[in-house]
């Protein structure tokens, strides 16, 4: 079978990494890759080839015969007409903003699984794409504070008097959440977190922060996401987090409910009370973001307060993002593939596939979608 890798522009991101081609080539898989894929990541076209991959530099001859494509983003509509009927695409496709992706693929006989859909249970963790990369999100996102933040993070002692630790308020204690609050404690900063979901305070409180607690229904989903809230709850909520908000250093958002737009969490009558020279993180920008004014990958002042909306903060942590996000498409690649037959298993009763195909042999599968 052939698999094939694709680049794109604005991600410095790779699909594969030599040691991904190695363990594709070992499994059985002719190994087929776009021109400079992994330049962003100082990756060599010559060390690709010497781990026996073939580079194809025309887009047109890279897809016509793959059975497997793999890509980091969702492809583009001239992508998919190049692909051949019935091949498998896989990638980060967000499916409820980007429907003529999914349409494309219906229309074109294209089975595609998004990885944005794959369960999130321990079973499916190998190929928990979407986390692994939350996780280097979060972490990214307090380095990035740090870098524009113009005091310094820990508590120090000097003779010339004492420092003390800057105050972390992060919103949202998912994955990408956790990482940030891992990072923050490590470089020395009081935090403290808010999230809808109450299973999460026993994990912020391991971490060593605190936990932020507003009276309110639980949140969580049996899927392990949080829920939309109502006006009303949200109004609540913003109320609750004024105070908290409004005496950090650093905030950091990373709120998103399973596919809807971001809730807006920090408002302007917050923004006002917060002090001058303290940073916002927005790392819900994609899905409309969690703060008002924040501009995808702009740098926003507003009542002294920067507000920082990066769409892709992993390009700043580019290479181990591409070791994880390669490892998660071969532990997938590797799950489907029948190793005797030499083809892929696409068994619709399989969890995997339940969950995350969302289009095969022109038809809708995932149940996230059928909802809609």
């Amino acid at each position: 079978m052939k698999l094939a890798a694709l680049k794109e522009d604005n991600e410095n991101r790779s699909p594969l990494t030599i040691k991904t081609v190695e363990k594709f080539i070992n499994l059985g898989f002719a190994v087929l890759i776009e021109k400079d894929i992994g330049k962003k990541i100082n990756i060599s076209n010559e060390e690709f080839e010497n781990a026996k991959a073939k580079v194809i530099s025309n887009k047109k001859d890279l897809l016509k015969d793959a059975d497997i494509i793999i890509k980091v983003n969702a492809p583009s509509i001239e992508d998919i007409s190049l692909m051949k009927k019935n091949s498998l695409f896989i990638s980060f496709i967000d499916t409820f903003f980007e429907k003529d992706i999914l349409n494309k693929f219906l229309k074109e006989n294209v089975n595609a699984i998004s990885l944005q859909l794959l369960p999130r249970s321990t079973f499916a963790q190998k190929m928990d794409a979407l986390s692994s990369q939350s996780s280097l999100a979060g972490y990214a996102s307090i380095i990035l504070a740090s870098y524009h933040y113009i005091k310094i993070l820990p508590m120090m002692t000097t003779p010339a008097g004492t420092i003390s630790p800057a105050k972390v308020f992060i919103v949202g204690a998912g994955v990408a959440g956790l990482q940030a609050v891992a990072t923050a404690k490590r470089l020395g900063a009081k935090v403290e977190v808010y999230d809808t979901r109450k299973v999460t305070e026993e994990q912020v409180r391991s971490l060593g922060a605190k936990f932020f607690k507003i009276e309110m229904e639980d949140t969580q989903t049996k899927e392990g996401y949080a829920k939309e809230l109502t006006k009303e709850e949200l109004q609540k909520q913003r109320n609750a987090l004024k105070k908290a908000i409004s005496s950090s250093d650093i905030v950091i958002t990373t709120a998103q409910v399973f596919g809807k737009k971001a809730p807006l969490i920090v408002t302007e009558d917050i923004m006002k009370e917060m002090k001058k020279g303290s940073i916002i993180i927005d790392l819900a920008i994609s899905s409309g973001g969690n703060v008002e004014f924040s501009k995808k990958d702009e740098i926003i002042d507003m009542y002294g307060v920067k507000i920082i909306a990066p769409s892709n903060i992993l390009n700043d942590v580019a290479f181990d993002a591409s070791l994880m996000l390669s490892s998660n498409f071969y532990n997938l690649a590797e799950y489907l593939f029948d190793k005797e037959k030499k083809e892929l298993k696409m068994n619709l009763n399989d969890e995997i596939l339940k969950s995350s195909l969302i289009s095969f042999e022109g038809k809708i599968i995932s149940p996230f979608l059928k909802k809609e």
